[in-house]
């Protein structure tokens, strides 16, 4: 069963880590996501509000990206043989034929773009194809997830208007996961496009406030986006540090049963979690697939897995207006 998860954060872990690609200790590398079968990864890079600490200075946002993008250009360069860069369906399914894997290239955290509209293009011309409106901090854009109730209902700033506005155009997709339920609806009422929740859960199950309730879910799948169901244990169950297959499958089944079979994808989180996981990497990803198979036909499965997600992108790149 092919596979595109919405969501890891390898490339930082990597570049910070001086780790690569081909070969390291986390959840992905080359050899992890052949075993896995792997049809295309998003690749995020993690871009917090606050900088992140390169050696002994701390990097902005936009210093970051600056930083991070010949790395991860290279890091294509030397394993062009197994992996290769998408920017479009087409490109996903051409590297497919060529026996390569796609990696499609996103950003968390919108805080870079400092109010510049201009930055969200030049992010598109690189390549990003994903943009994750903000993470756990307030940013141009919005306000994140809160379990203040207030906090939670605050909307998108004027700018993120304009961000959702000008991601339309452009063809790039809107990532909702960590944001707040009022900008999620905001974002629901502006955007012209299907968005997504590249790495999200279901409050239902497990009442963290980064998870979506039942209204947010329909939501989504009235306008035609995804959910990429997320590993990390503190959002399958509360008080859990153990990530299983079984309360993976229940968040499935439950963004199934609310949203429909259209609107279920996969977004592990990948490299971004530190809970304890059944399924230790994504060179295991095997063992979700089979147990899907076991409980769903195989058109619900390959959905789930990578045609939901194919068909979300294919849709935002159809309404663009370049």
């Amino acid at each position: 069963m092919k596979i595109i998860d919405l969501h890891c954060d390898t490339l930082v872990r990597c570049f910070l880590q001086g780790d690569h690609l081909s070969q390291n200790s986390g959840h992905i590398d080359l050899e992890k996501l052949k075993k896995g079968k792997a049809l295309a990864q998003v690749f995020a890079l993690f871009l917090p509000t606050e900088g992140t600490d390169v050696g002994k200075k701390r990097l902005g946002p936009y210093e970051m990206f600056k930083k991070i993008y010949p790395w991860y250009q290279e890091e294509l360069r030397i394993n062009d043989t197994v992996i290769s860069e998408a920017r479009s369906v087409e490109e996903i399914l051409q590297n497919s034929e060529n026996g390569k894997i796609s990696s499609v290239l996103a950003v968390e955290d919108g805080a870079l773009l400092e109010n510049k509209l201009s930055r969200l293009d030049e992010l598109y011309q690189k390549g990003v194809r994903l943009l994750t409106l903000l993470w756990n901090q307030e940013n141009c854009i919005g306000y994140p997830n809160s379990d203040n109730e207030k906090e939670h209902q605050k909307g998108l700033k004027e700018f993120g208007l304009e961000v959702v506005d000008r991601m339309n155009q452009l063809g790039m997709l809107i990532d909702v996961s960590h944001l707040s339920e009022g900008g999620f609806w905001d974002v629901a009422a502006h955007s012209r496009q299907p968005f997504v929740a590249s790495h999200s859960c279901v409050s239902r199950l497990c009442g963290h406030s980064r998870n979506l309730n039942d209204e947010q879910l329909k939501g989504i799948a009235e306008c035609g986006g995804i959910v990429g169901v997320n590993f990390n244990s503190f959002f399958l169950m509360e008080n859990s540090i153990m990530s299983t297959i079984h309360r993976i499958m229940e968040h499935i089944d439950y963004v199934l049963q609310q949203a429909g079979e259209e609107s279920v994808a996969l977004g592990s989180d990948f490299d971004g979690i530190f809970c304890e996981l059944e399924m230790k990497d994504y060179g295991e990803y095997g063992k979700l697939t089979n147990a899907l198979l076991k409980k769903y036909s195989t058109t619900v499965v390959e959905k789930i897995c990578f045609r939901n997600a194919l068909r979300v992108m294919k849709d935002v790149e159809n309404t663009a207006q370049k």
